[in-house]
């Protein structure tokens, strides 16, 4: 068959060693027998890709692979749906758990493409596999197979939560980054369902806020973050500024909009315009159950709000980043921003930089053993649902830099990978620690949504 072949790659990520990932998947590619139309490189740039794009096509391929070699948003997965009818094929690679950087995160980036195409009802396949033994999984991929089966999930069964939901106040600082769709929220449906209600605040007010703060403020967040990480001097001591009063305008703004949670745009500007991370930021605020999304992620927030109010625990908000069929488990991530009640206590805590941006302030540590819970608030599909999985962190070495777990899921991997892309669901799930599965299916129930439990039929 003639494939029409098209490498993503975000240059934050290790370009070396995805460059070396994609030879290799083009080497499985050929040796499969096909022909093979489009870039031989890394496609990095939206224009670029776009380009690539048009002369593919022109060049009329029997079937669209995408390589998503590492993390990209889904802008362009979307792009390419309205541009042809012809089948879909996504292909990502896993990446291996070093105790480094995350250097491809391409699982995520899948994520996101499923979800954006899902809300928009194209069928696609997908593939997460090493190039070397995907033989058999390719060759079901290039014939049509792997294909997704939505599943909007069921009516829960159980009864309604007994206490109605208390009214919950956000604020959205900035927009969500452009092409994820998973972070995109409807304010009126937000507000329908959980009685939510959102204020949108611009980043300058974070940032001029942060600048303004007066030192009596920021000298006991010092205090206590010096007495977490002791390593904290050996950062940045400008950035480590910053990214503290970060965390001091977040507390001065929820004091003075009475805010149960954020939904922050945390990059590329504070990074670029502020020069901090709020990462640790966010983790702090965590801890003071004060729970904050990134990516202006507004149904994230809420999310949150509703699984840190009905478990009574604090809550982390993750990207699923690695799935291991072999090993059953899977990682859980996201940059620097747990609770630092949620760290293993037998392991080493540290402050750190951003992987891709290299500024302070993170928090790393792994996640402490013990029964965990996952929740979302979801879009899926264009339906509103509730998502829930249920499983085990494990005690385990840091699979990547900042703060993460090593998961095992009530179901085998496997099927948690297919749920994740048959319901299309967004890449961000809350997590708390303890079993709370019931009382979130009494929440659906009582916000009138199906429930789907990951990796259950």
């Amino acid at each position: 068959m003639k494939l029409g072949v098209l490498p993503l790659g975000r240059s934050t990520f290790d370009m070396p060693f995805a460059e070396a990932r994609l030879t290799a998947m083009l080497a499985a590619l050929e040796a499969m027998g096909g022909a093979l139309c489009g870039p031989r490189h890394l496609l990095l740039e939206a224009d670029a890709a776009a380009a690539a794009m048009d002369e593919v096509l022109a060049a009329a391929p029997e079937l669209m692979l995408v390589l998503q070699v590492t993390f990209t948003d889904a802008g362009f997965v979307a792009r390419l749906a309205g541009a042809t009818d012809l089948p879909i094929a996504i292909w990502a690679p896993p990446e291996p758990r070093l105790g480094g950087r995350l250097r491809l995160n391409a699982l995520c980036g899948l994520n996101l493409a499923s979800h954006a195409l899902g809300r928009i009802g194209r069928r696609f396949s997908y593939l997460y596999a090493d190039p070397e033994g995907a033989g058999e999984a390719l060759g079901e991929l290039l014939a049509g197979g792997r294909q997704v089966a939505p599943r909007n999930g069921a009516a829960s069964g159980a009864a309604p939560l007994r206490e109605p939901l208390a009214p919950m106040r956000i604020a959205r600082i900035g927009v969500h980054p452009e092409g994820f769709d998973t972070c995109r929220s409807d304010p009126g449906d937000l507000i329908r369902r959980t009685g939510a209600d959102v204020d949108d605040l611009e980043l300058a007010t974070l940032f001029d806020t942060a600048r303004t703060l007066p030192e009596t403020d920021l000298a006991p967040i010092r205090s206590r973050t010096e007495a977490q990480l002791p390593n904290l001097g050996d950062l940045d001591a400008g950035e480590v500024d910053r990214s503290l009063r970060l965390a001091g305008a977040l507390q001065t703004l929820r004091a003075s909009g009475a805010y149960d949670g954020f939904a922050i745009r945390c990059w590329p500007e504070t990074f670029t315009q502020y020069g901090g991370a709020v990462c640790g930021p966010v983790s702090m605020m965590g801890e003071a159950r004060v729970p904050c999304a990134c990516e202006a992620d507004v149904h994230g927030a809420a999310t949150l709000v509703l699984l840190q109010r009905l478990s009574g625990e604090a809550v982390f908000l993750v990207d699923l980043v690695d799935l291991d069929a072999a090993d059953d488990t899977a990682v859980v991530w996201h940059c620097g921003q747990a609770p630092v009640s949620m760290a293993d206590p037998e392991a080493e805590m540290r402050a750190t930089v951003h992987t891709n941006r290299k500024q302070a302030l993170l928090y790393e540590f792994p996640l402490k053993p013990g029964r965990v819970t996952f929740f979302r608030l979801s879009q899926a599909l264009d339906s509103p649902k509730v998502v829930v999985a249920g499983g085990e962190m494990l005690r385990r070495a840091p699979a990547f830099t900042g703060t993460s777990g090593v998961v095992r899921f009530d179901h085998p991997a496997p099927m948690i990978l297919k749920d994740l892309m048959d319901t299309g669901m967004e890449h961000h799930m809350a997590l708390a620690y303890g079993d709370h599965r019931a009382t979130l299916a009494s929440l659906a129930a009582a916000l009138d949504l199906p429930l789907v439990e990951l990796g259950h039929a």
